[in-house]
């Protein structure tokens, strides 16, 4: 957490005044360290506490950033068994903050960095993993129609509309050519696999490091981040899952690669996705050899967008920002080995 002065808390109290139950001046703010892409922040008042999070300033990409649409899926899935903060108010008024923001509840609970889990203990770390998996699962199961969310991402082949959607936002983003992005673009846009029907909400971001869980138990208090969220096909969340895993471990990759996880109490790959098709009464995932180079791909597109907005200046951290683009190439890798 870091002390900020670049949000304006004297516009933020005046706006949020009578539209914000119990919300008064004077406000403190402090930046949460995470969440590289739309800046969020604790705001502490004289009645308690709530968390901000805005669009960065600057020029944007089309469609990225979209806190709108991460308070709409959030409110809609209020009372469902997928577990969200409260949403307390969206702002689509530039003018107040210089771009548009919302406000949410905050949620004590326990942040994961690492699915190494090292400060959980051994015997308690599995069931932060079926935690994760019957969540996961459970998003996958909203009824899109009953929570109004049948409109919430277009009709059509998912896997068509996000490679191209991702290889426009990766050629927007472009700074140099990387030999294996170019041939993992082409090889998945030749191998998408045939609708079988699955048409879902879709997180878009789902990993560990983007849930709370309760301060005594596995049990998870909150999913965030649903920037990337859409409806669509759900191995896409599956495979992001198992692909994180397969990065080192660590600050940086925050993944599972090398580490014994039989050892360590925590689920394999196999596993999550057998408790996954379990879950959901599905015989198995045929092919998932493409949703896993699809996760690598967007992956790699999306820190390639991180990458330029440092550059260009309007990155949330900047010097952690341009470390991503080294990793670019590695994820682009990747996604050829397990197309492979």
């Amino acid at each position: 957490m870091s002390n900020t002065s670049e949000l304006d808390l004297d516009a933020v109290a005046a706006y949020l005044k009578g539209r914000i139950t119990g919300f008064e001046a004077p406000l403190r703010a402090e930046k949460f360290a995470v969440g590289q892409s739309n800046p969020t922040y604790r705001l502490t008042g004289p009645n308690g506490s709530w968390v901000l999070r805005r669009k960065p300033p600057g020029v944007l990409l089309k469609s990225a950033h979209a806190v709108e649409r991460e308070f709409r899926v959030q409110q809609a899935l209020a009372g469902s068994d997928v577990p969200v903060p409260a949403m307390h108010h969206l702002c689509e008024d530039d003018t107040v903050i210089g771009s548009p923001f919302y406000v949410m509840a905050e949620i004590k609970g326990r942040h994961f960095n690492d699915p190494r889990l090292p400060e959980v203990a051994l015997g308690d770390r599995m069931a932060i993993f079926e935690e994760m998996n019957r969540v996961l699962a459970a998003i996958h199961s909203v009824d899109l129609s009953a929570v109004g969310l049948a409109d919430y991402g277009p009709d059509g082949n998912y896997y068509r509309r996000q490679i191209d959607r991702w290889t426009k936002q990766y050629r927007a983003s472009e700074t140099d050519q990387i030999a294996p992005m170019e041939e993992l673009i082409t090889w998945l846009d030749q191998n998408i696999p045939a609708e079988d029907g699955q048409r879902t909400l879709v997180h878009g971001d789902y990993r560990i490091d983007n849930m709370l869980f309760a301060p005594d138990s596995a049990q998870c208090l909150a999913v965030l981040d649903w920037e990337l969220s859409t409806t669509g096909h759900p191995y896409a969340d599956l495979a992001a899952v198992i692909m994180q895993w397969q990065m080192p471990p660590g600050g940086e990759g925050r993944g599972l690669a090398g580490v014994n996880r039989g050892t360590e109490g925590l689920m394999s790959d196999q596993q999550f996705i057998e408790a996954y098709c379990t879950r959901r009464n599905l015989p198995g995932i045929d092919r998932f050899g493409f949703y896993l180079a699809f996760a690598f791909f967007r992956m790699a597109a999306i820190l390639q967008g991180v990458y330029k907005r440092a550059l260009d200046g309007n990155a949330s951290d900047p010097a952690r920002a341009k470390a991503f683009g080294a990793y670019v190439p590695m994820f682009a890798i990747h996604g050829l080995a397990a197309a492979d």
